[in-house]
């Protein structure tokens, strides 16, 4: 049994949603993953001007914004233009979410979010690459988000995961902790939504279940063959789990 707490890892002193420091994840072999270098949340759209300078009060040198560019122009990011950060777009989206004829939300109608998340995998992996080359050679911390912290910022964390040891149950409890830590603010979100897409807002396990079973049936359960074969390179991803581990 594992004594993995993910509400240890919750980051209360920045004003982010679903803001979690990476760090502090067990890892195979009695080792843990290391804290300090990568925070996820949600959209930092909702950030005051002094909210978002206590973001990179905290550290934060990099942010990778993995929302539709259509997102992104609706809403803005404020670490755009910002000479202290580096603001990377890179989308884990096809389409418009805020669309409801939307091609992908009309699929994740009909489908599980995990369903979309495989997706993620089949179809993106040169912006999985992308990520991962920006996760690993980036100084400081870096805070990768979406609009919630929860989908597109889920993958990257579990694939984070297994490629650095974590166990299944530990990233399917990292994932499904998303709502918890969401349920106020989706509230009246989820109040607009019909019935067949209030699951949309939520993190419910089979999700991360259903992703985990695409990476163990195509991948072996290894995510470093995914972004290998997509353009990584091994050293790459040793040079990864080098700095990830301790």
């Amino acid at each position: 049994m594992s004594n993995y707490d993910p509400d240890s890892q919750l980051v209360k002193e920045l004003a982010l949603i679903n803001c979690r420091e990476l760090g502090g994840m067990p890892l195979a072999g009695g080792k843990t993953f290391r804290s300090g270098l990568f925070l996820r949340s949600g959209s930092p759209e909702w950030l005051t001007p002094g909210q978002v300078q206590e973001v990179k009060d905290f550290g934060v040198k990099t942010v990778i914004d993995l929302r539709a560019p259509e997102e992104v122009e609706k809403t803005g990011n404020p670490y755009k233009a910002d000479p202290d950060v580096a603001l990377y777009n890179i989308a884990l989206f096809n389409g418009d979410p805020n669309k409801n004829d939307d091609q992908t939300i009309e699929f994740i109608r009909t489908h599980t979010l995990g369903d979309y998340y495989v997706i993620i995998a089949e179809e993106m992996g040169d912006q999985l690459v992308k990520i991962f080359r920006l996760l690993l050679n980036a100084e400081g911390i870096t805070l990768f988000h979406c609009a919630h912290g929860k989908d597109r910022t889920g993958v990257v964390a579990a694939l984070l995961y297994i490629i650095c040891g974590a166990s299944r149950e530990d990233i399917i409890t990292n994932y499904k902790v998303s709502y918890e830590y969401l349920r106020d603010f989706m509230v009246p979100f989820m109040a607009k939504l019909p019935d067949d897409m209030k699951h949309i807002l939520r993190s419910d396990a089979h999700n991360m279940v259903t992703f985990l079973d695409y990476m163990d049936s195509k991948w072996d359960g290894d995510a470093a063959k995914l972004l290998i074969a997509n353009g990584l390179t091994e050293d790459e991803i040793d040079q990864l789990r080098a700095k990830c581990i301790s």
